[in-house]
């Protein structure tokens, strides 16, 4: 397992960039129905156990031994302690068909964000590899850069004086340019939070056939 720090969770509460990150996720997965759900990440299952609640069959997987452990209270045997940048999933559920993957907030802190799509892509190995992923991470381009900088808030925003935190910063195209290299291709896009091209995050729908 990578060096990691343990977020640390208390409580399966939601943070505020779920209640942006719900709706547009909810609406993706009610238009394509999949049928087993990985989700890539889930920390303490906040938007894992409400796809739950909405009839939706979902697993998953986080480095955070503190969040699994308030996952599995609720939902007992569907979430483990793994890291994304292992070459497997974790034995109880490599037998699943996977044909979604989900990952919430999750890319832009890795090192190498190709390990969450090729552990997307293992997920997959029961449809031959096809299958979709639906990824958030937090928006950036031009307007937003350019707002940050007029308003002398890009130290702020791209400040590197904590531990841990975002080492990689998405726009729409470098998003969609990841996804490609390994033949996915995307089919919805949804900015959420704040105002348009001023969003907080991102949603991006792509297929792999």
């Amino acid at each position: 397992m990578s060096d990691y720090k343990d977020y640390g969770y208390y409580d399966a509460s939601h943070s505020h960039i779920h209640s942006v990150l719900i709706p547009p996720i909810l609406q993706l997965l009610n238009n394509s129905r999949p049928a087993c759900i990985l989700d890539i990440g889930c920390g303490n299952v906040a938007l894992a156990a409400k796809l739950i609640d909405s009839g939706f069959n979902v697993y998953g997987i986080d480095a955070s031994a503190s969040g699994i452990e308030i996952a599995n209270r609720a939902h007992p045997g569907r979430f483990f302690v793994q890291d994304v940048s292992s070459k497997e999933l974790p034995a109880p559920i490599q037998h699943l068909p996977f044909d979604m993957v989900i990952s919430t907030e999750v890319i832009e802190h890795l090192y190498r964000p190709q390990d969450l799509i090729d552990l997307a892509l293992t997920a997959f190995r029961h449809h031959q590899g096809k299958g979709h992923i639906i990824l958030s991470t937090p928006y950036h381009g031009y307007w937003k850069n350019l707002a940050l900088a007029i308003t002398g808030k890009m130290d702020d925003h791209f400040t590197t004086l904590w531990e841990g935190g975002h080492i990689k910063f998405w726009s729409r195209k470098s998003i969609t340019e990841l996804l490609a290299r390994t033949g996915f291709k995307v089919t919805d896009f949804k900015g959420t939070g704040r105002l348009p091209y001023l969003w907080k995050s991102m949603v991006v729908h792509a297929s792999r056939s």
